[in-house]
């Protein structure tokens, strides 16, 4: 799906063929998604501009049918497959490894990244599976119904009235606040997750307000497209706070993140990482578990940067603190990022003052 406002200018020719030829690909066997990347020869980075295909699995050519088989150039346009797994959204949760002893929360606030030479050997990893008021971004959270998700950031509506106080809320995943699309709107929402210990009453940090719903593939019907995976739910103010742990205060919000940005994330199971924005624009089928499978357009992928649990990280640009977008889905190979003014604009907020 072309969104122009959001492409680079030198993606925007291969775009169009990508809008031509994305559903006869998605309907090949094995192919999870389209995109726009650069072509790799030999697991290196060409930097030849080239129309990405997404496979399960790579197989030989031999086991193929013919009109399963990825021509080398469509339209003139290089492409290039890449294996990346199934693409699942609600991994299973895993217990946070513990790489070293860290300060809390409320006795030492995270610095800015660019300052640390090893930030992540730092981090006790626990430390955001735990229960802390306020909370911050890249903590456990989740529905009172789900096992855990990541706290992102809290968030305003983007409009506000004169006179009235402004609500906050948590920014995260449908499938973390809302229990995809099962959740019913007012539900509590616990800090930390019910995985990691978090009860009803003493751990409720916020109730459900508003997500945007999956829709889902129905076989034998055109597959309609999602944008978001993204939910909020509105806490106290004095509850919650807008920082992430190890990132601080974003600065801004960057509509349009090209191929080779350098980003950062902190999440409840893996903490901070850092990845690479590997392909834009890319349309995936994602995995939710229960033969349940959506199809999300005008998606980020970087470099596996996350595991279960980490959905509904903020991701930012590692150099500015920039929100670039919130980490949804993955597999071993990539993690899927839904662009941050999308989430904006579908849920009404703002993610920056």
């Amino acid at each position: 799906m072309i969104e122009k406002n959001m492409l680079p200018q030198e993606y925007l020719s291969l775009a169009s063929v990508q809008a031509s030829e994305e559903s006869a690909l998605l309907d090949r066997q094995n192919v999870v998604g389209v995109a726009l990347g650069t072509k790799w020869s030999g697991g290196t980075d060409t930097g030849e501009k080239a129309i990405t295909v997404l496979v399960d699995t790579k197989l030989p050519s031999e086991l193929l049918r013919d009109d399963d088989l990825i021509p080398a150039k469509l339209s003139g346009v290089p492409t290039d497959v890449q294996q990346v797994g199934v693409l699942q959204a609600g991994r299973t949760i895993a217990t946070p490894k513990v790489n070293g002893a860290s300060p809390s929360l409320a006795e030492a606030p995270a610095p800015p990244l660019r300052q640390v030479e090893a930030p992540r050997e730092a981090v006790d990893p626990l430390t955001l599976a735990r229960r802390f008021r306020p909370a911050f971004g890249g903590l456990s959270v989740g529905h009172f119904q789900i096992t855990a998700g990541t706290y992102g950031t809290a968030v305003y509506d983007a409009t506000s009235l004169p006179g009235i106080p402004p609500r906050f809320y948590i920014l995260s995943n449908n499938h973390v606040l809302a229990n995809t699309n099962a959740a019913a709107i007012g539900d509590p929402i616990l800090q930390p997750g019910p995985f990691d210990g978090g009860v009803i009453p003493s751990d409720i940090i916020a109730r459900l307000s508003r997500y945007v719903p999956i829709k889902f593939i129905t076989p034998g019907q055109p597959a309609p497209l999602n944008f978001v995976d993204a939910a909020v739910a509105e806490g106290q103010f004095h509850d919650l706070d807008r920082r992430i742990f190890w990132v601080g205060d974003l600065r801004g919000v960057n509509p349009a993140p090209t191929v080779g940005l350098v980003v950062q994330k902190t999440g409840r199971t893996t903490s901070w990482t850092t990845g690479r924005i590997t392909n834009i624009n890319a349309t995936v089928d994602v995995n939710y578990g229960g033969g349940r499978v959506a199809r999300f357009a005008n998606q980020l992928l970087t470099t596996n940067m996350s595991a279960g649990g980490d959905s509904g990280s903020i991701v930012a640009e590692l150099d500015n603190d920039f929100a670039v977008g919130l980490l949804f889905a993955g597999s071993p190979a990539v993690t899927v990022v839904n662009r941050i003014t999308l989430v904006e604009a579908a849920l009404g907020i703002r993610v920056y003052p």
